[in-house]
C-alpha cells in the first residue's frame, strides 16, 4: 500500500458501484486524506483507485489506494458495501442470507485490523447486515451504524418540498423503521418552521398532501432507479459522505441511521432506523421523539418484520 498522509483514513469494503462511487465522492469532497478500497476482485479495486487518484490534482489532495483486509488498520471509518447488489424486482430482504454469509467471513478479520474504527454499513438489507456485523464481531453498538433510512429521509424531505414549493432543508421530516417495505413516516413530528404539516398547508392555501402516496413514493424510490438504470449509487454515496463527515468533524448532527435498538418504543434486539446524534464516537446519543400510539404500532410492526428475517437466518 502507498504511504498514507497520516490524516483521516476511510477504508471502503467492496469496490462495486456503491463502494467506488463512495470513494469518488470522498475524494471530490475532500472528506478525508486517505481512502483504501478493498475488494475480493483485487484488479477492480486497483483500477478504481487508480482512476480516482489520476484526477486528484484537480480536486483535494487525497491518497487513494487498494489493499487487503489488514490495510484497514488505523482507519477512522470503515464503510461496508460488501455483498451482492439488489436486482430489478428483488427486495432488499431477498438478499439476506447470501450477504450475511459474506459478512460472517470478512468482518471478523476487518474488525481485528480496525477495532476502534466507526463502521458505516451500506450493504443491503442494511438493517440485517448491521445486526450481523454486531453478532460476528466484538464491536460496540455505538461503533456500528447502517445508512438506514437516512436516504429515505432525504427522499421524503425532497418529496414534501416539491409539493410545497420549498427547499428540502426547510422541511423537518423523518422516515423510521426498516430501510425497506415496512418503513414508516411519523407524521406527528413532521413540521415546517415548527408548524405541523397539515397546519402549514392550511395556512398557505396548499392542497393537503396525500400521505399514503408519499410513503409509497419514498419506499419505491430506490426500486424505480434500479428498474431504469440497474443500480443506485449516487444518492447513497452522498448520504454516506454526509454521515462520514459528521463522524470526522464530530458534528453531532441528528440523522436517522440503523442501530441496535434496546428499549426505545418497546423494541429490542433488532437494528432499525431512529434518530441518533452522530459524532466522533459514532452514535453519541439516541433520540426518541414522542409518537402517537398508531405510529408506535407501525414502528413495532417494522421491527417484527425484521426480526422474522433475523430468525430465519444463520448468523
Amino acid at each position: 500500500m502507498a504511504n498514507s498522509k497520516g490524516g483521516k483514513k476511510i477504508t471502503i469494503l467492496g469496490a462495486g458501484n456503491v463502494g467506488a462511487t463512495c470513494a469518488y465522492t470522498f475524494a471530490v469532497a475532500g472528506t478525508c486524506s486517505d481512502i483504501v478500497l478493498i475488494d475480493i476482485n483485487k484488479e477492480k479495486a486497483k483500477g478504481e483507485a487508480m482512476d480516482i487518484r489520476q484526477g486528484v490534482s484537480f480536486s483535494h489532495n487525497v491518497e487513494v489506494f487498494d489493499g487487503t483486509y489488514d490495510d484497514a488498520e488505523g482507519s477512522d471509518i470503515v464503510v461496508v458495501t460488501l455483498g451482492l447488489a439488489r436486482k430489478p424486482g428483488q427486495t432488499r430482504l431477498d438478499l439476506a442470507q447470501a450477504n450475511v454469509n459474506i459478512i460472517k467471513e470478512v468482518m471478523p478479520k476487518v474488525a481485528k485490523a480496525a477495532p476502534d474504527a466507526i463502521y458505516v454499513v451500506v450493504s443491503n438489507p442494511v438493517d440485517i447486515i448491521t445486526y450481523a456485523i454486531l453478532k460476528c464481531t466484538d464491536l460496540k453498538p455505538t461503533q456500528v451504524m447502517g445508512s438506514g433510512t437516512a436516504l429515505d429521509t432525504s427522499r421524503l424531505r425532497s418529496s414534501i418540498a416539491d409539493h410545497l414549493n420549498l427547499s428540502p432543508n426547510s422541511v423537518h421530516a423523518y422516515v423510521f423503521g426498516e430501510h425497506g417495505d415496512t418503513s414508516m413516516i411519523p407524521w406527528s413530528v413532521t413540521n415546517i418552521a415548527g408548524i405541523s404539516l397539515d397546519e402549514y398547508c392550511a395556512d398557505q392555501n396548499h392542497e393537503t398532501i396525500d400521505k399514503d402516496e408519499i410513503i409509497v413514493e419514498v419506499r419505491k424510490a430506490g426500486g424505480e432507479v434500479i428498474k431504469r438504470k440497474g443500480a443506485t449509487f449516487y444518492a447513497i454515496s452522498l448520504t454516506v459522505n454526509k454521515i462520514c463527515d459528521d463522524i470526522l468533524r464530530d458534528a453531532n448532527n441528528i440523522r436517522t441511521v440503523s442501530t441496535l435498538i434496546s428499549g426505545r418504543y418497546g423494541i429490542n434486539d433488532v437494528c432499525l432506523s431512529l434518530p441518533a446524534v452522530i459524532g466522533g464516537h459514532g452514535i453519541e446519543k439516541e433520540v426518541a421523539p414522542a409518537l402517537t400510539d398508531e405510529e408506535i404500532t407501525k414502528l413495532q410492526a417494522s421491527a417484527e418484520a425484521l426480526k422474522k428475517v433475523i430468525n430465519s437466518l444463520e448468523f
